[in-house]
C-alpha cells in the first residue's frame, strides 16, 4: 500500500478512502474540486476541508488487492 501525492491530471471520486496528512488518519472523500483546490472529506465522525495537497491517494499493488479479496468469508448459510 502506497500514499501518492494527488498531482494535476490525478482524480479522486467521492466515496474513496483517502489519507489525511495533518492528522495521519484515513477519511472518506464527500467531494473534490480543483478549480477551488479543496477536498471535502469525513473521519472518526469529523467534518474535514483542507487543500489537496493535505491528502494522498491510498494505492495498491494486485497482490494486495487480491489477498483482501481471498480474506473475505463467504456467506455461512449457504456454505458458499
Amino acid at each position: 500500500m502506497t500514499f501518492d501525492e494527488i498531482g494535476e491530471h490525478s482524480k479522486v471520486n467521492p466515496g474513496e478512502y483517502i489519507l489525511y496528512v495533518p492528522d495521519d488518519r484515513i477519511v472518506m472523500c464527500g467531494d473534490f474540486n480543483r478549480e477551488c483546490d479543496y477536498i471535502r472529506a469525513y473521519g472518526a465522525g469529523k467534518y474535514i476541508e483542507d487543500k489537496i495537497g493535505s491528502f494522498r491517494k491510498i494505492t495498491m499493488s494486485g497482490a494486495e488487492t487480491s489477498g483482501l479479496r481471498q480474506k473475505r468469508s463467504r456467506c455461512k448459510a449457504c456454505g458458499g
